[in-house]
């Protein structure tokens, strides 16, 4: 018996009714460590070497201090190498943040996220947060291609949020960064988000494009998780014209970020040879499976990012299973429109995919 059952619902304040009936955005976080990390799109090794070093630096004092962001949107336009200013930039304390500010500043109890699906799983409850009315169009056919013209027909009504993972995550759809302009120009009056997470892994991306001082309606979401290797502390930018960047940032905390991912982002991003470098690695193993799948006659889908979908001939959860128990996670998109049944199976090095593709043959008979 809970807590809650035990006092009864009435006996404490309650919620607002959309958080009452919010299903909270989970994954399964504990027990990872040790095992080959294929089901959260996790660089799989690690930062770089100069990114441990300026954490091992850290005084012991300086922990006992409130973190202090001078000169970091400063780093992230020089790693861009575009024509931004810094305050184009927002910074939040991982991408995750800055989709919930997005939220928190732009939407509205009755108002439409335009959305896609499937899709990154946060979204649609931070529009359940804010009493959002949600319309998310499906992806279409077997590869999974945009839907372009079903997205440009929804535009019409003016929804306040559209929302767009680039390359997508889970399916890998991609999209011309001259089309989401296209997209944003034909709707000056929605906040078109791009989520750029694995923008790294395909180069589509809107921001060697971007003029936000005429089109101030496009965000672009960048992280360091994915390529840098810094998932673990959490940093996220939102990149945009700055009076959005300003409205987005005024619903955060004034240190939300820690230091020792202010440290890291500094670093990382000074050592952008090293990130060049692993993705360069994510790719070669990339098509290495692509070409393994397509020999063996199995079932899959691969496209952008940093991960696959894969059709096992056996029952998804047995083969999920199985992999966990010779050390390998890997992500079951159970439930999940248009790709149920499938796993999803994040990139990481050759020699990891090769060990992947072992204990998958040994475990289906393939």
């Amino acid at each position: 018996m809970t807590h809650d059952q035990t006092i009864g619902l009435e006996s404490f304040p309650q919620p607002r009714p959309e958080v009452e009936s919010l299903h909270a955005y989970s994954a399964p976080l504990e027990g990872r460590r040790q095992m080959l990390r294929l089901d959260f799109n996790e660089n799989t090794i690690g930062p770089s070497p100069t990114v441990v070093e300026a954490l091992r630096g850290i005084p012991a004092d300086h922990i006992a201090i409130y973190p202090e962001y001078n000169g970091l949107r400063e780093a992230v336009v020089a790693n861009l190498g575009l024509p931004l200013q810094p305050d184009q930039v927002g910074l939040f304390n991982g991408v995750d943040a800055a989709i919930h500010a997005i939220f928190h500043a732009y939407g509205d109890r009755g108002e439409t996220l335009l959305t896609t699906s499937p899709t990154f799983g946060y979204y649609s409850p931070c529009a359940q947060m804010q009493g959002m009315v949600i319309n998310a169009i499906p992806y279409e056919g077997p590869q999974f291609a945009f839907p372009l013209e079903a997205i440009r027909e929804a535009l019409q009504s003016a929804p306040r949020l559209l929302l767009l993972c680039n390359p997508n995550n889970p399916t890998g759809t991609r999209l011309a960064p001259e089309r989401i302009l296209e997209l944003a120009a034909s709707a000056p009056h929605t906040l078109l988000v791009v989520d750029e997470l694995y923008e790294a892994f395909s180069g589509d991306s809107v921001l060697p494009l971007a003029n936000f001082n005429a089109m101030p309606n496009l965000l672009v979401l960048r992280s360091l998780a994915k390529t840098a290797g810094l998932a673990g502390l959490r940093i996220g930018f939102a990149i945009g014209h700055a009076a959005v960047v300003d409205r987005i940032s005024r619903v955060t905390g004034p240190y939300d970020i820690n230091s020792f991912a202010v440290t890291a982002a500094f670093a990382a991003l000074k050592d952008q040879a090293y990130v060049d470098g692993y993705v360069t690695q994510v790719i070669e193993a990339r098509r290495w499976m692509a070409e393994q799948l397509q020999a063996a006659g199995l079932l899959h889908h691969v496209e952008g990012g940093n991960y696959l979908l894969l059709w096992p001939q056996q029952p998804p959860a047995e083969v999920d299973q199985a992999l966990r128990q010779a050390g390998i996670l890997v992500r079951a998109m159970t439930g999940k429109p248009l790709i149920d049944g499938s796993l999803r199976v994040s990139i990481g090095t050759l020699e990891q995919m090769q060990r992947f593709w072992a204990a998958y043959q040994r475990i289906t008979s393939i």
